[in-house]
């Protein structure tokens, strides 16, 4: 039998991912617009597998967690995992929103527009809620509900996306408008990217479920490039004769964008090449650098955006670049970044050992000063109080 105990190539797929993400970034940000020529078959195939990179990284995320949680031999609302969960979840968007946070405007007492906007730590964090969410109601009703649940709302946030997508948010706050529309300036929202993490969420079940089945990685493998090739070449036609043997609208507007199951397609074929190259892809750089994947998304927004401080690469050379110099500056941009966040994770617990020290020692002022003041205060209303007692 073939028993699974880690899914290297799981750390493989969040390393690419991550490392994609990096170059994308980089690359669209400073690539002089004169270059971006869709004809060039160059172009055109680094953005065909740069829109790649943000569902797989989304499916990864909901795989892993979901695996973890159901992996756990305490089930049900006595699962470690629940808090755990909950408490990356909310760290996740706390972190998306100080990224997002200009120092220099706090000073003025100001948050810019820029600070509400969502991204993929927003996301995800609320993706992980989710899951979590589904998982206490799956326990309480019935466990297999879970699966039907995760797929259910996959399949629902991509068939009626045309339609939420145009929907009008302009009555909620720009602070949860901005979680539904990217009207504001949001880059990824909730719907339908909740939708890859679910799916993801899903498989890791499915996966589970099967895990001590013999031939299971070649029956994976099968099932993975099937579905694939089937999202990318079959979901438009057969969505098209829906619309043509049904008449609803809704297939007709998948058809003309359908971008949702064709990147699911994508993300099929991925999840079966690193199956395909699993013993190939267990060197343990590329899987620290895929366990380590949230210190280098801070690290590379901080460099190359300019977080916190508002100055960064993106302010310098911003749709600058040619084609050479923004290549050989991807290469070093992920090298980079990825150097520093696993810097970081090879010396975090003395870091986190020298920030605690830093909070205490910083908490023992702040206690001495406040006893100070006190006493200051005290003296000041006893002598206030002798001079009146006196006239």
């Amino acid at each position: 039998m073939e028993q699974v105990k880690r899914l290297y190539f799981i750390d493989a797929m969040r390393a690419w991912a991550i490392l994609m993400m990096l170059q994308g970034h980089f690359i669209d940000s400073l690539l002089d617009p004169v270059f971006r020529d869709p004809e060039n078959p160059v172009f055109a195939t680094w953005k065909y597998f740069r829109g790649i990179t943000a569902p797989v990284f989304f499916t990864v995320s909901g795989f892993i967690f979901t695996y973890l949680l159901m992996r756990v031999p305490r089930q049900g609302v006595d699962n470690p995992r629940i808090r755990k969960g909950l408490k990356r979840g909310l760290q996740l968007i706390f972190i998306g929103y100080l990224l997002r946070t200009n120092l220099f405007g706090l000073l003025k007492g100001e948050l810019y527009p820029s600070f509400f906007m969502v991204d993929v730590l927003h996301c995800i964090g609320m993706a992980l809620l989710v899951i979590i969410g589904l998982y206490l109601i799956s326990v309480r009703v019935h466990q297999k509900l879970l699966p039907l649940l995760l797929l259910g709302i996959s399949i629902g946030l991509f068939l009626f996306e045309p339609m939420y997508k145009t929907a009008d948010y302009s009555w909620l706050p720009d602070a949860f408008a901005n979680y539904f529309t990217k009207a504001n300036g949001s880059v990824f929202t909730i719907i339908p990217w909740v939708g890859y993490t679910t799916f993801g969420g899903f498989l890791s079940l499915w996966f589970r479920k099967f895990a001590y089945m013999k031939g299971l990685y070649l029956w994976s493998i099968a099932i993975s490039i099937l579905s694939g090739c089937s999202l990318i070449w079959l979901s438009s036609p057969f969505f098209e004769w829906m619309y043509e043997s049904s008449g609803i609208d809704l297939f007709g507007m998948i058809v003309s964008n359908n971008y949702l199951f064709i990147r699911l397609g994508d993300v099929m074929l991925v999840f079966a090449v690193f199956m395909i190259l699993r013993s190939l892809v267990k060197q343990r750089l590329f899987l620290q650098i895929g366990q380590n994947t949230l210190s280098i998304y801070v690290i590379h927004f901080i460099i190359l955006y300019g977080s916190l401080a508002g100055v960064g690469l993106y302010q310098f050379w911003h749709h600058q670049l040619s084609p050479q110099v923004v290549i050989i500056g991807a290469l070093a941009f992920m090298i980079s970044s990825s150097y520093l966040a696993l810097l970081y994770d090879r010396h975090e617990a003395f870091i986190r050992e020298k920030l605690q020290l830093g909070i205490q020692g910083a908490r023992t002022i702040l206690e001495k000063s406040l006893v100070l003041l006190y006493r200051i205060v005290k003296g000041v209303l006893i002598q206030i109080s002798r001079l009146f007692s006196r006239a």
